[in-house]
């Protein structure tokens, strides 16, 4: 893989969500990830919290973590990675036997990488939770829906991936070019509390201007509270999006519509009730594809609401290549884009223990080592 991150070796214990998120990314950009996944899921055939596309770039190899033998396998791996990442509660790697500590003590430089939706401290940190419940505590979810309607969470996007995994993978990355430096390893305590708190930074900094009215979600210019920052149903039963917040892009909205409203009006709260019912009414006319007929590619700041399928489907998407199909699957590819030292996808999701002889003997075990190894079942 010639990605930009062509060398890094990586070790992941597997989890779930955001965990392989942030090992995909990595992978994506050319980081030799090795997943570590238990004899368990090797037997079994499949790894039940596995997910098609977000498991894809890397190899496999299976271990039995409650086996001393297979734990020394982790930490002869860990001797030759730039980083490790896990996504267990706080303390369950240290009781396996290959915490920080553990991992440090074989390899100084290396980064280990930790995800948790709470962090390592604090009075939650060992309580479960989602997605949703890392956003409501970070002061995101509060901010998401309608007027007078209740928070409406965005999938697990903000938590799981954008503050989660993103972040885990943006640390992993910081620790390695601060260790190719100093020489030292160290913990990077990625908490999907902490990532969604910061995602919301540029919402903190309204406030602060008193441009953002916390107490009444769905009020706001950026909440849906303003009616040409929206979505709006068309004839046909789909939906259109308007976003034209500076000036001169909602004069153009106004000029290519036809509307009887007054573009300097167009910050003026009194009139967006008014501004809402017109293009409500306007939108219905006609289909979504001949709005996209109209105002697509213009400045009016417009896009067509596309399903995935839809958006694999579309002229700007397919020209990008941002859908692609590998292996008969349709996902998207690897981003951003770079030059020179170009990422691609390799492989498809691996079978745990698929590539177990493969990298155990590309890393330096011997065949007697691996038959030691399976004997004891440590390895599968």
């Amino acid at each position: 893989m010639a990605g930009p991150l062509a060398g890094v070796k990586i070790i992941e214990l597997v989890g779930i969500g955001p965990g392989p998120f942030a090992s995909m990314l990595l992978a994506d950009m050319g980081a030799d990830v090795v997943r570590v996944h238990r004899t368990e899921s090797v037997a079994r055939g499949f790894d039940p919290g596995g997910v098609p596309v977000l498991d894809r770039n890397r190899r496999s190899v299976g271990v039995d973590l409650k086996n001393p033998d297979g734990i020394e396998t982790v930490l002869r791996l860990v001797e030759q990675a730039d980083a490790l990442v896990e996504g267990f509660r706080p303390g369950v790697t240290e009781r396996l036997g290959v915490g920080p500590d553990d991992c440090l003590a074989r390899n100084p430089k290396l980064v280990y990488g930790r995800m948790t939706g709470w962090g390592q401290d604090g009075p939650m940190a060992n309580a479960a939770g989602h997605d949703i419940n890392y956003i409501s505590l970070a002061g995101a979810l509060a901010h998401f829906g309608r007027e007078g309607q209740k928070p409406t969470p965005p999938i697990n996007l903000i938590g799981d991936f954008g503050g989660g995994g993103m972040f885990l993978a943006f640390g992993v990355l910081c620790g390695v070019l601060e260790a190719r430096g100093s020489g030292k390893g160290q913990v990077v305590d990625a908490a999907m509390v902490d990532g969604s708190a910061i995602l919301m930074s540029m919402i903190w900094g309204f406030r602060v201007l008193d441009a953002f009215d916390e107490d009444n979600r769905g009020t706001n210019v950026l909440d849906t509270g303003c009616p040409f920052y929206d979505t709006y149903e068309t004839k046909d039963g789909k939906f259109i999006s308007i976003g034209a917040l500076e000036p001169q892009f909602y004069a153009e909205l106004i000029d290519m519509t036809g509307l009887p409203l007054d573009p300097a009006a167009q910050m003026d709260r009194d009139t967006w009730p008014k501004q809402r019912e017109l293009f409500t009414e306007l939108f219905l006319t006609k289909t979504r594809d001949e709005w996209n007929g109209i105002l697509g590619g213009s400045d009016a700041c417009f896009a067509p609401v596309l399903t995935m399928t839809e958006a694999s489907r579309d002229p700007h998407v397919k020209a990008r290549n941002t859908v692609v199909e590998f292996d008969g699957v349709l996902q998207p590819a690897p981003a951003p884009r770079f030059s020179r030292t170009k990422p691609e996808i390799t492989r498809s999701a691996a079978k745990p223990g698929e590539h177990t002889d493969e990298v155990l003997t590309e890393w330096g075990f011997s065949t007697d080592d691996l038959k030691k190894l399976r004997d004891t079942g440590a390895i599968a």
